[in-house]
């Protein structure tokens, strides 16, 4: 497998701890069938694949605004620019967290798109669960910002796509469990995984200004001109599809 599939599941695996601080709640009351463990089991899937389609047509979408900016030639520096990105996300907190609060700038956003998810739980129905998995994609989330970089970073409409349905993939194992068993793992648990959570985002952050710098450190930080011949075959296979 390569690293560039490795990585986003990884994201998705680790962030699913941080996820279920978000999402958990939404899971907890989905409207499942719950006296039957195969239609819950299945509702639960639709649920959490309605998510990952969402990340993948972000992954497109961001996919193509990455592979854009390589045309333009700020490959390297794009890289190195998110890579700060993602380590300032992690610090910017600690430094400034009684002068500004992230989340009241998208808490109307987020409380509409709320409301519209209170509608499909009164419906059982399989379709009614694929919709909040849809929606729930949307809703504001420091670990899908994370993938989001990793998909511009591609420089791919394929490989974005591919970046973030893997991303949703890897959350899926830890949303199912409770989604079909509640709480299931205890707080202490989770509030050691979720420590370990933005060390994980600055290392990546790391390993992106490291690519951007092209120091020639094998699959670390290729030289300019391997990352070029690997962007120019991610065009080449979007071409093709």
């Amino acid at each position: 497998m390569s690293i560039d599939l490795i990585t986003p599941l990884t994201i998705g695996l680790v962030g699913s701890f941080h996820c279920i601080g978000m999402c958990g709640p939404i899971a907890v009351a989905l409207p499942l069938k719950e006296h039957k463990l195969p239609a819950k089991l299945g509702g639960g899937i639709l649920y959490n694949l309605g998510r990952t389609v969402t990340y993948a047509v972000m992954g497109v979408l961001f996919g193509l605004l990455g592979q854009g900016i390589h045309m333009a030639g700020f490959q390297q520096w794009t890289s190195i620019i998110l890579g700060i990105a993602l380590i300032v996300s992690v610090l910017f907190p600690y430094f400034f967290k009684q002068k500004l609060n992230v989340t009241n700038l998208v808490s109307g956003y987020a409380g509409r798109l709320i409301n519209n998810l209170r509608r499909l739980f009164s419906n059982k129905s399989y379709s009614s669960l694929l919709a909040i998995g849809l929606l729930n994609g949307l809703l504001p989330c420091g670990l899908v910002y994370v993938a989001i970089a990793g998909a511009i970073n591609t420089n791919s409409v394929i490989h974005g796509a591919l970046f973030m349905a893997l991303f949703g993939l890897g959350t899926i194992p830890m949303m199912l469990i409770v989604s079909l068993t509640g709480h299931a793992i205890s707080q202490g648990i989770r509030a050691k995984m979720r420590k370990i959570v933005p060390y994980f985002i600055v290392l990546l952050g790391v390993l992106f200004i490291l690519r951007g710098m092209s120091l020639g450190i094998p699959y670390v930080s290729p030289k300019a001109e391997k990352l070029e011949l690997h962007s120019a075959q991610n065009q080449e296979e979007s071409c093709c599809h």
